[in-house]
């Protein structure tokens, strides 16, 4: 009956899809009024539900939503980011994908192309990346936590081309601009003739658990190009981290 109180509750704040206040809960759960915030007090010392502002209202905590993308399959992340990848393509006319980060590894889950038949593009295939010497796992050890970068600086930081970054000094400032400009570039550092640039997707307060980015030939993907296409996919993170959130909320 315990349970059954407190999973009514997170639905109830769930389905509400905004801020919602201890009385509307009362009225939606038909707990008694002590009751209810004895239960509200339990999941917010546990971090389901969180407090964001001083209006005492409620929504889904950091640790719900962690849950929640921890138990989402790859196809679960495909089919909320898909829309915005295409329409991203489109209007890139250069192929875009989607990274993620799980057991300290970042891999390339899914890739649109764009529609052009005149197009020429890069399809950079599917799987693990180096964490050093790719924008999509950059732009996501860059925003880790410090001890983390230090593992992949004291890790094989092979040379793939002559273009690959091996100093840890060097990765260390990398990072740090990364920061700054908010995405990552990859001026050939696997291949010879391709680049790429790409920005964290960052899921609530648990980090950036994806990157969202772009790939190309490097007779187009120049410094100032993949500028340019790094802003653009800086607001592209910020609309799949909202896509990745409603549904993470919405299978709560």
């Amino acid at each position: 009956m315990h349970l059954d109180r407190l999973i009514n509750i997170l639905e109830t704040i769930a389905v509400a899809g905004r801020p919602v206040t201890v009385a509307e809960l009362q009225r939606a759960t038909s707990l008694p009024k002590p009751t209810c915030y004895r239960l509200i007090q339990s999941l917010v010392e546990q971090k389901l539900i969180d407090v964001p502002s001083d209006d005492g209202k409620y929504i889904i905590g950091e640790r719900m939503i962690r849950i929640a993308l921890l138990g989402k399959s790859d196809i679960d992340a495909r089919r909320c980011a898909t829309p915005l990848m295409r329409a991203a393509a489109t209007n890139f006319n250069e192929t875009v994908f989607l990274a993620r980060f799980r057991d300290s590894k970042v891999e390339i889950i899914h890739v649109e192309t764009p529609d052009d038949p005149s197009r020429a593009f890069i399809h950079p295939g599917l799987g693990v990346r180096p964490m050093h010497a790719c924008s999509c796992s950059k732009a996501i050890a860059a925003f880790a936590e410090t001890a983390f970068q230090e593992t992949i600086l004291a890790g094989s930081l092979r040379e793939y081309t002559e273009y690959t970054k091996t100093s840890a000094e060097g990765l260390r400032r990398e990072f740090a601009d990364i920061v700054k400009r908010g995405f990552a570039d990859c001026d050939q550092e696997i291949d010879i003739g391709i680049s790429s640039v790409a920005a964290p997707v960052s899921i609530g307060n648990i980090g950036a658990t994806f990157s969202i980015g772009a790939v190309g030939p490097i007779r187009r993907f120049g410094t100032e190009y993949r500028m340019e296409i790094g802003k653009k996919l800086v607001g592209l993170s910020e609309k799949v981290s909202g896509a990745i959130q409603l549904c993470n909320v919405a299978k709560v």
